[in-house]
């Protein structure tokens, strides 16, 4: 796809799933630079702006996305040829996701370590690097049972059932309103993060909040998973993380209420960092007051792209 289709997956949500969006907006930086034909420096470095731009206008909340783009762009200042533009843009994007897909695996390992065997744990929509440790834990031979929500309006919670069914993991769907009900039978929360404020609060599939504050209530560790590139250079300087709404036609049908009625569609809400047991990330458990730790050691440059 070219880089405009991209953008235009991103933001219909045929690619969703804070590291697919990542990973995508890498390779279309990638493709676009592979793809440019002359050799007019000037001309490519516009180019490669406005495709920038493009891609971060479509999903304004997931800082993975910016953190990719601006991984892509490292040491592009300084060059004199198309080649060697085009050479750095290539190297540095395909660095980004051979790291981000290997980030997934070690969270997977490092994040199993707190799973004994026969716990019952609650998932919320449909976070890789959350099912990363779910799998490693099953495949280690650890029995455990999943409880998936619906995670509406988009139902990502049926991809979670249908990919831990698949593999053999004893999976139930349940409704969003009855996380509360089934807490009491819950041992853990596994859930993924789309961004990590320099606070330690936690930017995630809407609902996510009311299942940390209904864990907290119960006493259950409520553990988030995710890649460093899920931290939020910007918030260090005080950027607020906009939380993205989406057309109402996600939730209603034309018709089904009145004309007069309003809808409100957010996507992401926040959890307080209160709330968070540990973050899993591939380069340790931490508690979420290190976010600004990890921020500066593993998004430095990024950082400084933020002000």
């Amino acid at each position: 796809m070219s880089l405009v289709d991209v953008a235009q997956s991103i933001k219909t949500m045929k690619i969703r799933g804070a590291g697919e969006i990542a990973r995508a907006g890498a390779c279309a930086l990638k493709e676009m630079a592979q793809d440019f034909t002359g050799n007019d420096l000037d001309q490519l470095k516009k180019e490669f702006e406005e495709g920038k731009t493009l891609l971060l206008s479509t999903r304004p909340t997931a800082i993975s996305l910016w953190n990719a783009v601006q991984a892509v762009s490292r040491g592009t200042g300084e060059l004199r040829s198309v080649e060697e533009f085009r050479n750095v843009i290539v190297s540095n994007a395909d660095r980004f996701v051979d790291r981000s897909k290997e980030a997934v695996k070690v969270i997977g390992r490092i994040g199993s370590q707190r799973i004994k065997g026969g716990e019952r744990i609650l998932t919320h929509c449909n976070s890789k690097a959350a099912l990363s440790v779910i799998r490693t834990a099953f495949s280690d031979g650890k029995r455990v049972e999943v409880f998936a929500t619906e995670s509406r309006p988009w139902r990502q919670g049926l991809l979670t059932v249908n990919e831990l069914a698949e593999e053999g993991v004893p999976t139930t769907l349940i409704i969003d309103s009855a996380v509360r009900w089934i807490m009491k039978d819950i041992d853990l929360v596994y859930v993924g993060a789309d961004t990590i404020a320099s606070n330690g609060a936690v930017i995630n599939k809407i609902g996510t909040s009311q299942i940390a504050l209904v864990a907290h209530e119960a006493r259950v560790p409520f553990i988030v998973c995710a890649e460093t590139f899920k931290f939020s250079p910007k918030t260090v300087h005080g950027e607020l993380v906009e939380i993205e709404e989406r057309d109402p036609g996600e939730i209603v049908g034309e018709g089904e209420i009145p004309a007069n009625a309003r809808i409100l569609n957010p996507v992401f809400d926040a959890t307080p960092a209160d709330y968070v047991d540990s973050i899993v990330t591939e380069v340790g458990v931490i508690s979420p007051y290190a976010a600004y730790d990890i921020i500066t050691k593993e998004l430095g440059q990024q950082m400084n792209a933020g002000r």
